[in-house]
């Protein structure tokens, strides 16, 4: 019993702090899309730059962070709990090999075919030379940070791996850093300044992987890049990764979909969803990645030795967590949706116009929110066992579910309706995710999970009633200078957190309910 409360409070302890520094990274996050959306707005360039990103961005969540490391985490576990050191620096090695190789090749058929990839995710540039010549070659720039990022997560998931958590949630913040000084400092230097930012993201992509090579020489693991696509080890990542590649990141591909409908929408609905899934992802990435890479080692683990209490505790010590989150987040998104954006972005070329169109999107991103934080964690529950079959079935239904209501939505609600069937569609993935782990019974609430659930949903509940009635009418919001804007969001911000933990003590939850 002991031991499980200590294994449980390093969890805590590990999370905190990979939340702490990708709060950090996060809050950098924050300042460059102030900046960028100062700079830029919502105009035409920032549509094309928004394109340019996204699409290599999209592969990076999908190699790095989404199906590589969900398919690479549980078979370095394996490693590193069965087999010596010498053969686990064998596996790595070749992973590397074979993965470098592969991305290197990617990234230069993605150069070469900018202008076709701009025609698939963004044909509604091509009614406009102009922006079409942008984009493609803004992307022949940051394509390459496809290669240098997925690198970069090899590197963070052996550390994590290795429980070296914090540097490889702090990497992220040097995209941020880059792209801050590539507005600031070099935009003067570029016609038009725009492509600056695309310089950024290249400077960012070495940045990254520099700063984890030599953490990795540290603890005698640096990779030395060796072909391996007959390792046995690299073919069961393959097999793990290539369903996977869908299954887990049913959202960036919904977020793609919306990027291609989008641009057939006016001039500034592909900024203004950028905007608001940025604020939307601010609670998603500090505390549900946060989460789920801090659990997938564990879950990996507990499964290599057949605990099956102990993965099932472990999950439900997350859903927890991120219910607790989740709920009173996305509440306090949704009425303060104006305030938020009013606050951080309604300066330089950001009209009022832009904030209330990116205020209707982040309203429906906001209630999506709960869905697309307990994803991150459920789906670690069928990777860690790697069990890639039944994610990628429940993916194509709500991937499915998501094109139908792309179409359904975008005609009455234009680009807040593409916003709209991303949350919609995201619930139907999180609810599958868990009744699949109830079924095969991997995963058994504790007692008490309901009533719990049911106690946070009152408290946002109260704290949401309270922020609706002492919230300003945004026209107040837009004409307010930023020192008001600040100091009255502030006071709803600390205001609602209080009464929300106040009737969360009344209502009898306590932090040892979280360890329990």
């Amino acid at each position: 019993m002991q031991d499980a409360d200590n294994k449980k409070g390093r969890l805590i302890y590990s999370s905190f702090l990979v939340s702490c520094m990708t709060m950090l990274s996060r809050i950098l996050g924050l300042i460059r899309d102030i900046i960028i959306a100062r700079y830029f707005g919502s105009s035409e360039f920032a549509d094309t730059f928004f394109i340019a990103f996204r699409i290599p961005n999209l592969l990076r969540r999908l190699f790095a962070e989404g199906a590589f490391s969900q398919a690479f985490v549980p078979v370095l576990s394996e490693y590193k709990e069965k087999k010596d050191k010498e053969q686990v620096k064998e596996f790595i090695d070749h992973v590397a090999g074979t993965l470098g190789l592969i991305l290197l090749v990617l990234s230069v058929a993605g150069i070469l075919s900018a202008p076709l990839l701009i025609y698939i995710f963004a044909p509604g540039f091509y009614d406009d030379p102009e922006k079409l010549r942008l984009t493609s070659h803004m992307l022949q720039i940051t394509f390459p940070y496809l290669l240098l990022i997925s690198l970069t997560a090899l590197a963070a998931a052996i550390m994590n791996t290795y429980s070296y958590f914090a540097l490889a949630a702090f990497t992220p913040a040097f995209l941020n850093i880059s792209l801050i000084g590539a507005t600031l400092l070099l935009t003067p230097w570029f016609t038009p300044a725009v492509f600056a930012l695309a310089w950024g993201v290249m400077i960012a992509g070495i940045s990254q992987l520099s700063l984890q090579l030599p953490f990795l020489y540290r603890i005698g693991l640096f990779p030395r890049p060796r072909w391996g696509w007959h390792h046995s080890g690299v073919r069961k990542i393959l097999k793990l990764m290539i369903p996977a590649l869908f299954g887990v990141s049913v959202s960036q591909i919904s977020l793609l979909l919306d990027s291609v409908i989008a641009s057939f929408l006016p001039t500034g609905s592909i900024s203004w969803l950028y905007y608001s899934d940025r604020i939307s992802e601010l609670p998603l990435g500090v505390f549900g990645v946060a989460i789920g890479s801090v659990i997938l080692p564990s879950l990996s683990k507990y499964h290599a030795k057949a605990d099956k209490m102990a993965f099932s505790k472990t999950l439900d010590w997350a859903i927890r967590l991120i219910i607790l989150i989740a709920i009173p987040a996305s509440v306090g998104l949704f009425i303060l949706s104006e305030p938020v954006l009013a606050t951080l972005f309604h300066y330089g070329v950001m009209t009022d116009h832009d904030i209330l169109m990116t205020g209707k999107s982040l309203k429906a991103f906001s209630l999506g929110l709960t869905a697309f934080m307990l994803i991150k964690v459920l789906a670690p529950g069928y990777f860690s066992r790697q069990n890639v079959t039944a994610p990628v079935k429940i993916a194509v239904k709500a991937l499915s579910m998501n094109m139908l209501l792309n179409l359904i939505f975008v005609w009455p609600l234009a680009h807040a309706g593409l916003a709209l069937a991303t949350s919609l569609s995201s619930a139907l993935n999180a609810w599958l995710l868990y009744c699949g782990l109830r079924k095969d019974k991997i995963f058994t609430p504790e007692a008490g999970t309901f009533l719990f659930v049911t106690k946070v949903i009152i408290a946002a509940g109260i704290m949401g009633i309270v922020l609706f009635f002492f919230k300003a009418p945004v026209t107040d919001w837009l004409r307010w200078s930023a020192y008001e804007q600040i100091y009255h969001l502030s006071i709803l911000i600390v205001g609602g957190l209080i009464v929300y933990i106040l009737s969360l003590l009344l209502s009898g939850i306590k932090w040892q309910h979280l360890r329990q």
